[in-house]
């Protein structure tokens, strides 16, 4: 078993997940995080995930959120409710949009390209993150186009970073027991080697818990790991817990110590991706506090607004003023960034 931060293979990281204590982990995982981030700091930034449309031809297993498109609660946001929504974040001091929602192949790749150049238009100061691998795939098939076309269309008119939504698990055998109709994992992939090659960032994102082993956890983050190697965008991974309220799936969610555990793992394991999020949205602000110290150096964003986790009956919510308070409190800086993480602002002690 090691015993210092280093390169590991697939064997290794499993005795080490499966074998050490969960302070053994954190110890190894905080080391590897000092070494990214020698200085005390935490970023985070003022955000907001306007989810446009809940209508889903997937109807994933382990999801609260999606509509049939037919159900009465059923939307599609105009672009002027998205609008509106945009601007109220920039009046908050926000700088990122994180746009994600169902897969409806209704929404062709002209609903977001118009958009886009509209928020581009109104607020160039905001970054525009969405539409994760899934939802690009649904796109370009809905619009006929190959996944580079789409991609490159969507550049074009102001998509500025890829989220890594829908990663779930990147195993097969798993994908098609809880999202049997969503993309593969080398779909998913593919995705994102084709946005690196674009020029474009992206995140890497992972679900736990929905029946996965902890070789897939491990098989999950070394696909992450050698994507990025072979020319991969990532610049920061964020595990989160499922959710199992008002699912079909059902089950029970993580607790805080499988919740540490795997995120220390990944931040061990993901030795070429900078930044490691904590989940504040699905752990709570404590939690977040503990996560800094087991590989976390991000808190990600401040969510001003978030549909999917809290329909499964997850509403933890904080204010960049309470983010601010509770990263001072655990001993660090908070810095505020931009999605590219070039720092806006600092709050000293």
């Amino acid at each position: 078993m090691i015993a210092k931060a280093e390169k590991i293979t697939r064997k290794e990281a499993i005795e080490l997940f499966n074998e050490s204590s969960l302070l053994e982990l954190g110890k190894l995982a905080n080391s590897v995080r000092n070494s990214f981030h020698p200085k005390k700091t935490v970023t985070f930034v003022i955000d907001r995930n306007v989810n446009y449309t809940n209508i889903c031809v997937s109807g994933c297993s382990f999801c609260a959120f999606y509509r049939g498109k037919k159900d009465a609660d059923a939307y599609i946001l105009t672009k002027k409710e998205i609008l509106d929504k945009t601007e109220e974040l920039v009046s908050l001091g926000g700088t990122q949009l994180l746009m994600q929602g169902g897969l409806n192949p209704d929404l062709k790749i002209e609903f977001f390209e118009e958009l886009f150049r509209e928020i581009k238009k109104s607020f160039p100061q905001i970054d525009i993150h969405s539409l994760s691998p899934a939802e690009i795939d649904c796109i370009a098939s809905a619009s006929s186009l190959t996944i580079d076309e789409t991609i490159e269309r969507l550049q074009k008119s102001g998509l500025d970073s890829i989220p890594g939504g829908g990663a779930e698990i990147l195993v097969d055998d798993i994908r098609k027991k809880i999202s049997p109709l969503k993309i593969g994992w080398e779909r998913w992939s593919q995705v994102m080697f084709k946005a690196a090659e674009a020029g474009m960032s992206t995140t890497a994102t992972m679900m736990f818990g929905a029946g996965e082993s902890a070789e897939d956890i491990i098989e999950h983050l070394f696909r992450i790991r050698e994507l990025q190697e072979s020319g991969g965008s990532f610049r920061a991974f964020i595990p989160w817990t499922y959710q199992p309220g008002n699912t079909g799936l059902g089950g029970l969610t993580p607790g805080g110590v499988e919740y540490l555990r795997v995120l220390a793992i990944s931040r061990i394991i993901l030795d070429n991706i900078p930044n490691i999020q904590g989940s504040w949205v699905t752990q709570g602000g404590k939690m977040a506090q503990i996560a800094l110290f087991f590989g976390a150096n991000d808190l990600g964003g401040t969510m001003l607004e978030e549909n999917v986790v809290a329909a499964a009956g997850c509403s933890f919510r904080m204010t960049p003023e309470e983010i601010i308070s509770l990263i001072k409190n655990t001993g660090f800086t908070p810095l505020q960034r931009n999605t590219a993480y070039n720092i806006l602002r600092e709050f000293p002690a």
